[in-house]
């Protein structure tokens, strides 16, 4: 029945004792539906809207949640084969997989975007995705050739393909790790490296993607502690799209950061120091794209950005009903939300 998610549900569905598994209006995914079956549920019987209103480019946030579940389920279940036949299907990946991750990539709304990938609930897989569409994404605003971001796509889907040899202990801990297990967690980049190194017909930078993404321009990353450009150009695309993504999702650890927080903490390298060349490609593109958005603030007030101010590009001019408000000198006020 997969062709129930993504869609909303038009009345409740309950058990037969009356709990409200879930309330109508719902967007359904994966996992809803798996706890209907659990429930002894016919699927047969849900009920869903028909009446999304789709942009003129064929695009909603419905839609766009509903790639980007497709492609985290399918990354899911591609994983959990990888781990088990320990071979990586290839062209599988390329013919089925990737043109998912693309089409998401094609949404013109960024925010809408932004607000699909973002990982809610099953990180690891809905990683894999996000960063995929976020690196497809970058490539474009770089004027990558087409070739090269179809190869970036791959590349940039597959980066963490090493934490199937991980501890899922270590993986899913909600707290910190300790120093052996980070040791642990650090070693995903060389078996990620090897497996797809040893994958026929696979093209050598994908491999140097899963190697290199958590290096660094300054030299404080890992596994070899590379600067500058000796990281491979895709290295150091898909390492802005992880930030980034990691920043904006759920994780055990720790919750979605503020948008002001996770724009500030980019530029400021708190993750390591980022190829400034693709930080402020991503992050122009971004905060243009604010121009007309509603935003909730983080004094609990809504409203709508209607100017950046060139020279202090992360506070905006935002109009709140009848006043206008220049978070410029609001210095204690900042953009909390994109609202979709």
């Amino acid at each position: 029945m997969r062709e129930l998610l993504g869609k909303k549900l038009k009345y409740d569905v309950t058990t037969s004792h009356g709990l409200v598994l879930l309330p109508s209006q719902s967007v359904l995914y994966q996992e809803h539906l798996d706890l209907f079956q659990q429930h002894r549920i016919d699927l047969m019987d849900i009920l869903t809207t028909e009446d999304e209103q789709e942009s003129e480019s064929g695009f909603s946030l419905d839609s766009s949640e509903l790639l980007v579940q497709k492609a985290s389920q399918y990354a899911k279940d591609l994983f959990e084969r990888i781990q088990s036949q320990k071979k990586i299907p290839l062209l599988e990946i390329k013919n089925e997989l990737i043109p998912i991750v693309q089409q998401a990539a094609e949404n013109p709304d960024l925010f809408q975007l932004f607000q699909a990938v973002k990982a809610k609930d099953e990180y690891t897989h809905q990683h894999n995705i996000g960063v995929g569409i976020l690196s497809t994404l970058i490539g474009k605003w770089l004027n990558l050739e087409d070739t090269e971001v179809a190869l970036l796509s791959l590349a940039a889907t597959m980066h963490d393909v090493g934490k199937i040899k991980i501890s899922e202990e270590i993986l899913m801990k909600p707290g910190k790790l300790t120093s052996d297990e980070y040791d642990e967690m650090k070693q995903h980049t060389i078996r990620g490296y090897n497996m797809l190194r040893e994958t026929v017909g696979i093209n050598y930078r994908v491999a140097l993607v899963a190697l290199q993404h958590h290096e660094r321009a300054d030299g404080t990353g890992y596994p070899l502690g590379l600067r500058d450009t000796q990281v491979d150009r895709m290295s150091r695309i898909v390492a802005v799209a992880d930030v980034f993504h990691a920043m904006s999702s759920k994780r055990p650890y720790h919750e979605m950061m503020p948008f002001y927080e996770v724009v500030n903490r980019m530029r400021k390298g708190f993750f390591g120091e980022l190829d400034p060349h693709i930080v402020s490609v991503f992050l122009t593109n971004m905060i243009q794209n604010l121009i007309g958005r509603k935003v909730m603030l983080t004094d609990g007030r809504w409203g709508e950005v209607i100017y950046i101010n060139p020279t202090d590009d992360t506070n905006p001019l935002v109009k709140i009903d009848d006043i206008f408000v220049d978070l410029s000198r609001e210095r204690h006020i900042h953009i909390k939300e994109v609202v979709v």
